[in-house]
């Protein structure tokens, strides 16, 4: 079977001048547990709270699960907006098309562009904490020589087992779905388990008095009020920028899933809950096990914090240890190679629409897949890691913070294309004034302020690692670089391909209220 031809990337005539059209991609490939599996492998929760509980017990404490919930608010709130989208326009493009049929060409092309931005860079980082979880792991089996581990260090061999680490999720994304649906479901099958029996056994210890600092799960961890000040909370809306952001990957499968205009909406919001639920249950148990102390083993002791579960993980679990390890590198690779789905099929549908070369139009004749991008992604994260690499590993921590204002950005535009796209209905029905007008709207301001807030703090030298140039941070320059680059870009391709900008191939789009479509229908 053939896939049907994608539409060129010219301006479209007659009635659906500018409307939405397929791809060739492989519809009715992934149901809504497929979905939410590779959701919850790019998230990657293994791998992200092992990063981020510690630093975040040091600027809140025991509040841990409060900042969780509040910080899972607005993401939640902004799956609503994506799913009324994908409900009405089940398109690959998601946040490109949804924000150029709402607000035109200009703000949809920076959406996309915020989002292949974010992705293709954070490909890099999940190779590099591949590579380094690899040779961890290989030290906890040889008996913890200490140089086998210290080998992820060499930047020659880090960069080269990196660039094997991303080949091999390439080799994957570029196949069908299928087959990164499959091998998802054994790596985040393993992954949530060793999790589960983790923080299991960290309760036992609680338990039964073995653990490290006991301490009894309180209902104070949960009071808002207990919080601090303003700034705690900020704090943990930033997490959740981080320890969330990447369930948008379902959407971007839209036009593979069965019943596109319903699964992947339905599995989003099902990862985005099943995640807050496994962070709240870790960061409970660890809480419980070590306290907020900051002794050997206390999550508030800096020495530990860039990998509570690998200090913890021995008192915890015994000779089992290697298994968080393995489920931490597992966590890294799997979002690896899922990570690597959005940006293809974003650019696959920039290049079908013509807002890029034609080349990313393409899709694999055999695999039914966006080949072409998927590959160029790929090769721009390789490169994009060796360089920051061997430039500093500074650089590349601090544009990994840099890309949480990158995610603000297109969430927050994403979610106020919702509710400017739905506006002739907010009133139609309760449901259509919470789900595609309050709803989006608060999630949506609220990553609004926080990209604002991010972007006035990192201007000060010592945000992030401390880098800065000329007395400006390097966060804020870098931040405001991948912004301006996508801006020159756009610039450029509205030279080279005026059909897009024009709204040729893919027009703004009001649609009627609901009353006016069922008198239609009538």
């Amino acid at each position: 079977m053939t896939p049907p031809e994608a539409v060129p990337p010219v301006a479209a005539t007659g009635e659906n001048a500018g409307g939405l059209s397929s791809k060739g991609l492989s519809a009715g490939t992934i149901g809504v547990v497929g979905a939410v599996v590779i959701g919850i492998s790019t998230i990657a929760p293994a791998y992200t709270l092992t990063a981020s509980l510690g630093p975040t017990v040091s600027e809140v404490g025991f509040q841990v699960p409060t900042i969780i919930i509040v910080g899972f608010l607005p993401m939640l709130l902004v799956a609503f907006g994506y799913r009324e989208l994908n409900n009405r326009m089940p398109d690959s493009g998601t946040s490109f098309t949804w924000a150029t049929r709402a607000f035109g060409p200009w703000i949809g092309w920076m959406a996309g562009w915020g989002l292949v931005a974010a992705t293709v860079i954070v490909l890099s980082n999940l190779a590099g904490i591949a590579v380094e979880f690899l040779f961890l792991l290989i030290d906890q089996l040889a008996g913890s020589p200490g140089w086998i581990a210290d080998l992820a260090f060499n930047p020659f061999i880090n960069v080269a087992v990196c660039l094997l680490f991303m080949l091999g999720a390439t080799f994957v994304s570029y196949r069908d779905l299928q087959t990164t649906q499959k091998l998802q479901y054994v790596l985040v099958g393993f992954q949530v388990l060793v999790l589960v029996i983790f923080l299991v056994a960290a309760f036992v210890h609680v338990a039964n008095g073995t653990a490290y600092d006991g301490t009894p799960v309180d209902w104070s961890w949960f009071n808002p009020f207990a919080v601090g000040d303003f700034g705690a909370v900020v704090a943990g809306l930033s997490l959740s920028i981080f320890i969330f952001w990447g369930w948008d990957v379902v959407l971007t499968m839209n036009e593979e899933t069965r019943n596109p205009e319903k699964t992947p909406g339905r599995a989003a919001t099902v990862t985005v809950l099943i995640v807050a639920g496994l962070y709240l249950l870790l960061s409970m148990s660890l809480l419980s096990f070590a306290g907020t102390g900051d002794g050997e083993l206390g999550l508030g002791n800096p020495d530990i914090q860039g990998n509570v579960f690998f200090y913890l993980s021995g008192p915890i679990l015994g000779p089992l240890a290697f298994l968080v390890s393995l489920a931490v590198l597992t966590s890294s690779a799997a979002s690896l190679q899922s990570t690597a789905v959005g940006p293809a099929r974003t650019l696959l549908a920039m290049g079908h629409y013509g807002a890029v070369p034609p080349a990313f139009a393409r899709v694999n004749p055999r695999f039914f897949t966006p080949g072409y991008a998927t590959v160029v992604s790929a090769i721009v994260a390789s490169v994009f890691y060796a360089v920051m690499r061997f430039a500093s590993e500074n650089v590349l921590w601090d544009t990994i913070t840099a890309l949480g204002m990158m995610i603000c950005f297109y969430y927050g535009l994403t979610a106020f294309a919702c509710v400017w796209y739905f506006r002739k209905q907010w009133f139609d029905s309760v449901r259509m004034f919470f789900f595609s007008f309050l709803f989006p709207l608060v999630g949506g301001a609220i990553l609004a302020i926080l990209f604002v807030i991010t972007l006035r703090d990192s201007i000060d030298p010592d945000y992030g690692s401390g880098s800065n140039i000329g007395g400006v941070g390097l966060v804020f320059l870098l931040g405001v670089t991948v912004i301006g680059v996508g801006v020159v870009l756009m610039i450029w391709q509205s030279i080279k391909r005026p059909a897009f900008f024009k709204g040729e191939t893919l027009g703004m789009d009001a649609p009627p209220s609901t009353r006016r479509l069922k008198e239609a229908a009538r």
